[in-house]
């Protein structure tokens, strides 16, 4: 079984990226950072994802994202699966926040639950076919539209969407081309997937 291990951003200055997801979300080293200027425009075909238990943490990472000089892409809102908003970092990422709870329970620890990894797919099952012949387990499937894919020892998740579909979830037109600007560290041997997406050994 294949295990996605941390993601490296791809960024024009690493420090200021520091600094940005320091004061935003205070992630640890799930999120990795490199130098980069490889030409890139539009939608890179993914996003991450931040899911946490309550409407109020969503606000309060939300909050510092955009202090810390993030776009709003949608705003935080009650919807019928729970309660997010979505924004794009100062170094292009687009970062959702959401939780599936539509009421605090608790006091807000600003405890992120999961960090989710969504790669927008052409073909979604050849996509999918791909991922499990390379070790990644399915735990979720709807058809062509959506797979998951969430080892329990994994310290992310990793999901597919059609790739128009993730650019209307988070609020963007679906055209891009030129780099990802994102390198994918896993336990699983060096490989591309389908829609460009590299993928390094996390040693």
């Amino acid at each position: 079984m294949a295990n996605l291990e941390f993601v490296t951003l791809e960024v024009p200055s690493p420090a200021d990226a520091e600094r940005f997801y320091a004061a935003a979300f205070g992630l640890d080293d799930r999120l990795r950072l490199r130098a980069s200027d490889a030409p890139t425009s539009g939608f890179r075909g993914f996003a991450m994802s931040l899911v946490v238990a309550q409407p109020s943490t969503v606000d309060s990472l939300y909050g510092t994202a955009v202090e810390a000089g993030a776009k709003p892409l949608k705003p935080v809102v009650k919807s019928l699966w729970g309660y997010g908003g979505v924004l794009r970092a100062p170094d292009g990422t687009i970062w959702t926040i959401a939780s599936s709870s539509k009421k605090d329970t608790g006091p807000d620890t600003r405890k992120i639950d999961e960090v989710v990894l969504q790669l927008g797919a052409q073909d979604v099952q050849a996509s999918k076919r791909f991922y499990v012949e390379h070790g990644f387990e399915v735990t979720k499937s709807f058809g062509s539209r959506y797979v998951e894919f969430s080892p329990p020892s994994s310290p992310l998740s990793l999901s597919l969407y059609k790739r128009k579909a993730l650019a209307k979830v988070t609020g963007v037109p679906p055209e891009g081309s030129g780099s990802h600007r994102l390198v994918i560290g896993s336990d699983a041997e060096p490989f591309t997937d389908p829609d460009g997406f590299v993928w390094a050994p996390s040693a």
